[in-house]
């Protein structure tokens, strides 16, 4: 019945400590190997998932950015698109400083300031300091920087230090009638992206691609982004630590991510229907 699981990343796929279990690598090559089309669907541009694509070689289609970039890593080629404009791009970087909070500028790198990138546990996001200091690109100043080597973004992520501020942030964008869709994400995160743009826009043009009816996929996720997916799916799967708007349209409730939800899925709902 369903031909093609996409995971998220953070809080599904991976652990608490930011890893791919081995039970979660062993259901993945259990899927392909059945003929099955394993995918992520996560809001991390390419740099971001780099470290963990050779561990789960199985992986040909990145839904990625939230549904902002659609890769084919075999042929390293682009399938979909949707971008924001550099005066979109502009405007929510002096939204950010409004607040002092710490812009994330996505396309196939991702683009951080310096200062705050030394200083993530503020904004809520301590546990990825390790993983930003690896992958990212850092930039003195992001705001002027960005302002003298302008380009479309697929994504810009606003990490705040609370969510008291994460909501103004949004009441300011909603004000200054910039069309974007957001999606919360962690604690204080708030993510920006094309107007019409989601990981469940993402989901359909790959199925497309793919001539792949939407009914035989399943969409497995924890937070705010993946609702439109998971809405879209033939079946929808939370997390057992998803928040609960994900699991108030959720079909399943499987194992969290550090007790091998995924894997779970796999076994559970698409490989019981090879």
């Amino acid at each position: 019945m369903y031909q093609l699981i996409a995971f998220d990343m953070d809080g599904t796929l991976l652990g608490s400590d930011k890893q791919i279990s081995p039970g979660n690598r062993r259901a993945i090559t259990a899927a392909a190997r059945a003929g099955k089309t394993v995918i992520l669907n996560t809001g991390r541009c390419l740099s971001e998932l780099e470290e963990y694509l050779g561990l789960i070689p199985e992986v040909r289609y990145l839904n990625c950015a939230s549904g902002a970039l659609v890769y084919d890593l075999k042929e390293k080629r682009t399938l979909y698109s949707s971008l924001l404009s550099v005066e979109t791009v502009k405007q929510l970087l002096e939204l950010a400083a409004l607040e002092q909070a710490m812009p994330h500028i996505l396309l196939e790198q991702c683009i951080v300031q310096k200062s705050h990138c030394e200083q993530m546990e503020r904004f809520g996001m301590g546990v990825y300091q390790d993983q930003f200091n690896r992958v990212t690109v850092k930039w003195e100043d992001i705001g002027r920087m960005y302002g003298e080597n302008p380009f479309p973004a697929a994504k810009v992520n606003i990490y705040h230090t609370s969510p008291q501020s994460r909501a103004r942030t949004e009441e300011r964008i909603r004000a200054a009638g910039l069309e974007v869709a957001m999606a919360r994400a962690e604690t204080t995160s708030l993510e920006l992206s094309a107007p019409g743009c989601d990981k469940g826009v993402g989901l359909e043009m790959l199925c497309s691609c793919l001539n792949l009816p939407m009914e035989q996929t399943i969409v497995v996720g924890d937070a705010d982004n993946d609702l439109e997916a998971l809405k879209k799916a033939g079946l929808a799967v939370a997390m057992a630590n998803a928040g609960e708007a994900v699991k108030a349209v959720a079909d399943v409730v499987v194992a969290d991510c550090d007790h091998h939800g995924c894997a779970e899925a796999v076994e559970r709902y698409l490989l019981c229907s090879v």
